[in-house]
């Protein structure tokens, strides 16, 4: 077939792969964008799920897109509009009442009716919390320290990176450092444990270190994943979550939209089957239609396990790498779900359809780490909780976008399951039968909730890879572990956005900062290919 030629193409349009070919673009470079989806967003997509009732397919809240990326694309101007929600979170809490989480005032008075000595702790917690927060929110628009080998030029030019995070660092204090060392190894439930005494308000905070985590709250490193989603801002508000008007994909329409105006192409519908290699380094793709596309440099936007051992012809890659890749740990242990209401629910705890501030939260069903930690342990033996733990938001009640009037939608973004099923049993097999259960736990809460469902839209760990490439259902394109994050994301060595073969980048969610709509490893990569090309032309002149 006829070939054709770009300075750059990028494999994935979702959020990363759109920001990423934006810069480029925006840069004079000829960028052509594909995506084997029949529309922009990858998981970042807001689709009609039943006549008349639209909502995020996969991805859900808005909170980690980064207000550099916003203001630089000028995604405003492309159509973007987020507002707030009006509570962070409720918790229905079985008998026992219920949690709101707001603004710090509001908070503490929530929490005061389990703990007073919570409620007076909640200064402190969030102090420490955000004063490293706002510290390392710095390194997200940077390249990792990178471990390399031989030229010392290479080696002085890292190790002056890692002074500078450690001067940042020691700006802490002794007891600001101790701080950053428990949220990189300890288990969030240890960290919380530290601090509250009250199961309600550790709950909150906890729920926050497995959203998409395959892991119990207690797992060492999972205060990291607390951490990862602290980092959030809304419209300048940090620590607060959101709502994109016209769902997810609103967001990756206006990145779209802001790739085309700088002269960027999009190309849909249209699967890449390898990676094309030579002597120098990558030299294009070819789709599965059999068409090759020329280009001199190549970013990928998608599961390094997809990148590394799907699309390269063994022996391109040093064994050791691939050996270390094919270990590459994926697996969220989640379960999606979208869902069309006749009416809002009515929660036991806090009755009433009309619309109120906790319907427009976030509702974590979850009243403890130690709930949390069992549907954990239930997935692990017996393939889902028999008790999940279920994060419910209802973005139309912010959005009439979504739905005809006096309806809602509703995302629910459930855990534990397994991303693979204990003796060889198959999702396809039991995903209405979760599905169930999953509006069962919803409804023990708004007794209304299953008469109210007039139709469902189901997403295993499969279905999210089937339809997204998220292998094992896993949302961060590998696990926010110690072992795969920052330096070692994805791996020593290689945490530049760079790969064992010239000019081919890695651009998605597999790189530093790792997973959320966030747009971070689409810009660091965009500018690391930016500096390549620019040292390619001064060796040339």
């Amino acid at each position: 077939m006829k070939r054709a030629m770009y300075e750059v193409v990028i494999l994935g349009a979702g959020h990363n792969g759109l920001v990423c070919a934006a810069y480029l673009a925006g840069a004079g470079l000829k960028v052509l964008v594909l995506d084997q989806r029949p529309l922009v967003g990858g998981a970042a997509v807001t689709e009609e799920f039943s006549p008349g009732f639209f909502n995020s397919t996969a991805s859900y809240a808005v909170s980690l897109l980064n207000p550099k990326i916003i203001r630089d694309l000028d995604l405003g101007a492309h159509g973007l509009k987020i507002v707030p929600r009006p509570l962070a979170n409720f918790l229905p809490l079985n008998d026992r009442g219920y949690l709101k989480l707001g603004g710090l005032k509001q908070t503490q008075q929530e929490v005061a009716k389990f703990s007073q000595k919570d409620a007076g702790r909640l200064v402190d917690y969030h102090a420490r919390l955000t004063a490293i927060a706002d510290l390392l929110r710095m390194s997200l628009l940077e390249t990792p320290p990178n471990v390399v080998e031989g030229h010392p030029t290479a080696a002085l030019a890292e190790a002056i990176k890692t002074a500078r995070m450690a001067d940042r660092l020691r700006r802490l204090g002794l007891e600001g450092q101790r701080d950053v060392l428990d949220l990189f190894t300890a288990s969030a439930g240890d960290f919380l444990d530290g601090f509250f005494e009250s199961a309600p308000i550790k709950a909150a905070y906890g729920f926050d270190s497995i959203v998409g985590s395959y892991q119990s709250p207690y797992a060492a490193g999972s205060a990291y994943v607390l951490l990862h989603h602290a980092f959030g801002e809304v419209n300048g508000a940090k620590g607060q979550w959101g709502h994109a008007i016209g769902g997810m994909g609103a967001i990756t329409k206006a990145m779209a939209k802001a790739a085309v105006a700088r002269g960027a192409e999009i190309r849909l519908s249209t699967r890449v089957s390898r990676i094309l290699i030579e002597k120098a380094g990558v030299a294009g793709v070819e789709t599965e239609q059999g068409e090759v596309v020329r280009a001199k440099t190549v970013g990928a936007a998608i599961n390094p396990k997809l990148l590394y051992l799907h699309l390269i012809e063994p022996g391109a890659l040093p064994a050791a790498f691939v050996s270390r890749m094919a270990n590459w740990r994926c697996g969220s242990g989640t379960f999606r779900m979208n869902v069309a209401l006749s009416e809002l629910p009515d929660f036991s705890v806090l009755p009433g359809r009309e619309g109120a501030e906790h319907h427009a939260s976030g509702i974590v069903i979850g009243p403890s780490l130690a709930y949390m930690e069992q549907a954990y342990f239930d997935a692990r033996t017996l393939g889902w909780s028999r008790q999940p733990v279920i994060e419910l938001l209802i973005p139309s009640t912010l959005d009439e976008t979504l739905a005809p009037q006096g309806r809602h939608v509703a995302s629910l973004f459930c855990q534990h399951v397994a991303p693979k099923l204990p003796n060889g049993a198959s999702w396809d097999d039991h995903r209405e039968e979760v599905a169930d259960l999953m509006i069962e736990t919803v409804t023990r809460h708004a007794p209304n909730f299953r008469r109210s469902v007039l139709a469902r839209q189901i997403h295993s760990p499969l279905d999210l890879e089937r339809s997204f490439g998220l292998l094992d259902g896993d949302i961060f394109h590998g696990a926010l572990d110690l072992r795969q994050i920052f330096c070692a994301r994805p791996l020593l060595g290689y945490a530049d956005y760079r790969t064992p073969i010239k000019s081919l980048y890695l651009c998605g969610a597999g790189a530093h900062p790792g997973g959320g709509v966030t747009g971070l490893p689409g810009h660091n990569a965009a500018r690391e290919i930016l500096r390549d090309l620019r040292r390619r032309l001064r060796r040339k002149s």
